[in-house]
């Protein structure tokens, strides 16, 4: 009698395989940004825009991609000009990497800093008040 044992299951292999695939896409809309987006468009002002996170479906279809945009006054505006751009950005996508299906991409402004400062104004908040009431 044979046991075949595997090297990892099929769920573990799929969660690797969606981790690289957002590795990758992630890094290579990071370089579009920075070199085809601000050359192609030189009217139009992005600012300065960070991609913090990509997120795979299972099915590698469709990628969330979020963005991070430095001036708070400019995110929707960005949101919308990326998003009205992103059939560029996917035939950019395209030619630059080897995957069956290249994924439909969908942005969204990543407000994780927002968050993180009104946590961090919160806490401050907190600690002043403690302050004067041991004064």
């Amino acid at each position: 009698m044979r046991i075949l044992l595997a090297a990892g299951s099929g769920d573990e292999i799929m969660s690797r395989r969606i981790d690289r695939v957002e590795h990758l896409i992630k890094q290579e809309i990071s370089l579009i940004f920075l070199y085809k987006l601000q050359d192609k468009f030189k009217d139009i002002s992005f600012g300065f825009i960070t991609i913090t996170s990509v997120k795979m479906s299972p099915d590698l279809k469709i990628a969330k991609i979020y963005l991070s945009v430095l001036e708070k006054e400019k995110r929707e505006y960005v949101l919308e000009k990326v998003k009205s751009h992103s059939g560029f950005i996917r035939s950019e996508l395209a030619s630059r990497i080897r995957i069956k299906f290249v994924p439909e991409l969908k942005f969204f402004i990543d407000d994780t800093l927002d968050y993180v400062e009104k946590i961090e104004g919160l806490i401050k908040k907190i600690h002043e008040n403690d302050n004067k009431q041991n004064d």
